[in-house]
């Protein structure tokens, strides 16, 4: 594919915990979904600055991370475009300001993708543990479901895996 309509970007780092829930979250879409041509779903990881290539290309960003509001556990958030540079000041988490970085180096590239950040406050961020708390591990569907809401607003399609009966 060499220029997707739209880019579904999990980032974080699997190591710790919660960090790694927008990797999770793209593993599944991977998993259980089709997506055509035009929609990219990308493990972006902690790369920051280094997706500016992946960033430049897209018309619409949808972006799954954790995000710290100091809120329960679990809430799930939905930013905007006009929300996300007051996220910033807020230190959501090393690998979004890097985000925020390179969103902004778009800028210098004429071309910053409409963008959506989904995600949920996390739990742990500091325990070196490859597996989601529970609480997390529970927010994936809905997440995903908010992930496919914004495709469908976009106008894009996808097709639901079917699921193999052997074991």
């Amino acid at each position: 594919m060499t220029n997707p309509r739209i880019t579904v970007l999990g980032v974080g780092n699997v190591f710790y915990t919660d960090e790694g829930f927008g990797i999770r979250v793209v593993e599944r879409l991977e998993k259980d979904y089709h997506f055509p041509e035009d929609v990219l779903v990308v493990d972006g990881g902690v790369l920051g600055v280094n997706l500016l290539g992946i960033l430049s290309q897209p018309r619409y960003l949808i972006v799954v991370d954790i995000i710290r509001q100091g809120k329960t556990p679990g809430s799930l958030y939905r930013l905007t475009e006009d929300e996300i540079p007051k996220r910033i000041q807020s230190k959501m988490s090393l690998h979004q300001v890097d985000l925020i970085e390179a969103l902004t180096l778009c800028q210098a590239l004429d071309h910053v993708p409409e963008t959506v950040i989904v995600g949920v406050e996390p739990a742990d961020m500091e325990t070196f543990q490859m597996a989601l708390t529970p609480t997390l591990e529970e927010k994936i569907d809905p997440i995903i479901a908010m992930v496919l809401t914004e495709l469908d607003r976009l106008g894009a399609t996808y097709v639901k895996k079917e699921r193999s009966s052997c074991a």
